[in-house]
């Protein structure tokens, strides 16, 4: 009898695989808050942090900066220096944890933060387990939180596998991030492709780097791991991750020559599908959540490592702690309640499931050959290839929903219903930032900065910046610079002065016109009616303020509005209001649609109608999109505002005749 058989009849339970990392992605206001949050989390059985960080530090933005002003403690925590990252973490014993820190541009420096507060606690580095997302290409593709060109953030990638790989064996140094590909619009074939050149571009580097020897780079392979995305189609999904487990392999073989089977294995977390989530009916996202988490963790050969969930309520607003916790029970009931955990993998051998596998492979093979051809994935950024290919696909599903081809219940179908009993509390069903914990962050940076040695400072700043120039790994430098009390912003303007900045390639203005979309006939012949009225073109500026990265449903209007037959102004992601309101007076726009997708939309689209004030373009509409709560949505209009558009206003034919409606309103106005 074997040992599985005999503990089965001994105990009548069948014995069961280790559950996945269980994780809820969290942070917001400050440290402290976050840090609260984080125990009561783990108090209720997360296995796991996975931390979300403000875009003011991820963008290498110290919390007082012009760029940051209303975006501190918006989309994550604000972690400025050393002393809101010992913060973050009091009494959470770093040693025992397993981290994933969502952070790429400046993952280098968040990453020496966390050993600085690590070594404080009396933890060794080597001990340390967890993973900094570190993959900046996808970040050109989808999030834009970059700062540096392609060339100087694949070094810095290449420096943090090389140190992690050296001196902190049990961490994965880079987390190859398909999630945000997916809600760019990326079909799985895509997702696949762009991931997988995405990796070869990684170990290329590190190899070339000559910082890990031939001999150690097998095993160095075996740290890289992925990151993710489950979308609502849970078979493809499921066969997806199947072929991403092979296609690896695969690539690790023949390419790299791992003979090593354990360092081949594809290794990933995930978290399913935010895009899918909708603003009516939000109810119906809890069984969207579960249905695309079984596609991660159904097939135990292509199981996901961990598991964090977004929250019913993310496409209203920030989730509430219950809310995340409902999430978690989510996955406790699968992985503890149900038999999943018993069996071993359910799908081998199904001609249905090959087939559909066996299909993804090939297509991704192909155009991971045409990305190789063009000279591997940091040139296809480069010349805007990928970012093109995301913004047609995005465009291609965003008019499915439109004309119902792909249903969306509650969106397109389905839509009569009662009110949700969820959303009718006095908060409206979300968590909201207090606006003071802005100006609390700051009082303490401010605090912070005159309370260090200063010479400290300096000398780890020149030694910082001379391991930059001298093209040295950056970790060891970016440790004592934690050290010495350096600020999130004051390391990133160091590696600014040495490599420069860098703005990407929208992927708007050559993107495939969707001219032949039918669904757009109404809103062109709108546009030719007024163009015939007014006697010259309508001409609009999509602009976003501040540091949101999301694009996707900026390049979404500029396309609709551009293949409606509008004049478009759209010069991409963070932008000043004195920006926007520049570029509106030099190209004498008759409209200004901002979106906002950080939670800053207040603050940033009153600055940006005060400033049209003060410029005499008073007279120019303003319009606002994003995850835009009701009550917000009134202060924005007594704001200036016209006009608010939210996720379930997802019909862009009537958006483009409702902004040419206000065009001529004005007009007639005026």
């Amino acid at each position: 009898m074997t040992k599985n058989a005999a503990s089965t009849v001994k105990s009548g339970i069948p014995d069961k695989d280790r559950p996945w990392l269980f994780r809820t992605y969290s942070g917001h206001s400050s440290a402290k808050a976050s840090n609260e949050l984080y125990k009561t989390n783990l108090a209720r059985g997360q296995t796991g942090l996975s931390v979300a960080f403000d875009l003011p530090t991820q963008t290498g933005y110290d919390s007082d900066h012009v760029l940051a002003r209303g975006e501190v403690g918006k989309v994550g925590v604000p972690i400025c220096h050393l002393g809101d990252m010992r913060a973050l973490f009091d009494e959470i014993p770093l040693e025992k944890m397993n981290t994933s820190m969502t952070i790429n541009a400046t993952s280098a420096w968040l990453l020496a933060l966390y050993v600085a507060v690590a070594e404080e606690q009396g933890a060794s580095p080597a001990a340390l387990q967890g993973t900094v997302q570190n993959d900046i290409i996808k970040e050109y593709l989808s999030r834009g939180t970059y700062i540096f060109p392609p060339g100087p953030s694949m070094k810095l990638i290449t420096d943090v596998v090389s140190y992690t790989y050296k001196e902190m064996p049990k961490w994965n140094p880079t987390n190859v991030c398909s999630y945000h590909l997916q809600e760019a619009g990326a079909t799985p074939v895509q997702e696949l492709s762009f991931a997988l050149a995405t990796a070869i571009s990684v170990l290329d580097a590190v190899k070339e780097s000559g910082q890990i020897s031939p001999e150690d780079f097998s095993s160095a392979t075996g740290r890289i791991s992925f990151f993710v995305n489950a979308g609502i189609r849970f078979i493809t999904e499921m066969c997806k991750m199947r072929a991403f487990v092979d296609l690896w392999g695969e690539i690790l073989l023949e390419r790299y020559n791992v003979q090593e089977e354990k360092y081949r294995r594809f290794r990933y977390g995930v978290q399913v599908n935010s895009l899918g989530l909708t603003e009516p009916q939000p109810e119906n996202n809890v069984y969207r959540i579960l249905l695309e988490m079984l596609a991660v963790v159904l097939s135990k050969n292509a199981r996901a490592r961990a598991v964090q969930l977004p929250a019913w309520n993310e496409a209203l607003g920030l989730p509430r702690p219950w809310d995340q916790q409902w999430s978690l029970r989510l996955q406790q009931i699968v992985a503890f309640e149900t038999d999943l955990l018993e069996y071993g993998d359910i799908f081998e051998g199904s001609v249905e499931i090959d087939r559909k596998v066996e299909e993804l492979k090939a297509a991704a093979r192909e155009e991971l050959k045409l990305i190789e051809e063009m000279g591997g994935a940091v040139a296809a950024v480069e010349t805007g290839y990928l970012k093109e290919c995301l913004v047609q696909s995005n465009t291609n599903r965003v008019q499915s929903v439109i004309s119902g081809d792909i249903p969306v219940v509650g969106v397109n179908k389905f839509t009569e219903s009662a009110p949700s009993p969820l959303t009718r509390e006095g908060d409206g069903g979300i968590m909201t930032v207090d606006p003071a914990a802005e100006a609390a962050q700051i009082e303490q940076l401010i605090a912070w900065r005159a309370a260090r040695d200063d010479a400290a400072v300096k000398r780890a700043l020149k030694e910082l910046s001379q391991a930059a120039k001298n093209n040295e790994n950056v970790m060891p430098a970016s440790i004592k610079a934690a050290k010495a009390g350096v600020t999130t912003g004051e390391w990133s303007e160091a590696l600014r002065q040495c490599y420069g900045e860098y703005r990407a390639p929208t992927g708007v203005s050559s993107a495939a016109s969707n001219a032949g979309h039918e669904n757009l006939e109404p809103a062109r012949e709108k546009v030719a009616a007024a163009v015939r009225k007014l006697g010259h073109p309508l001409k609009v500026l999509v602009g976003k303020p501040g540091l949101d990265g999301h694009s996707n449903g900026a390049e979404q209007i500029a396309v609709a509005a551009r293949d409606s037959g509008m004049d478009v102004v759209y010069e991409g992601i963070r932008l000043t209001p004195d920006q926007i309101v520049a570029a509106a007076k030099d190209g004498s726009v008759h409209m200004v649609g901002l979106s906002i997708l950080s939670g800053s939309h207040v603050p940033l689209a009153r600055e940006v109608c005060e400033k049209l004030e003060a410029a005499g373009l008073g007279h120019v509409p303003v319009v606002v999109g994003g995850i835009i709560p009701p009550d917000d949505a009134k202060k924005l209009k007594s704001a200036g505002v016209t006009a608010v558009y939210t996720p379930k206003d997802f019909d862009m034919t009537g958006i483009m005749i409702d902004m040419v409606d206000i065009i001529l309103t004005e007009k007639a106005d005026a």
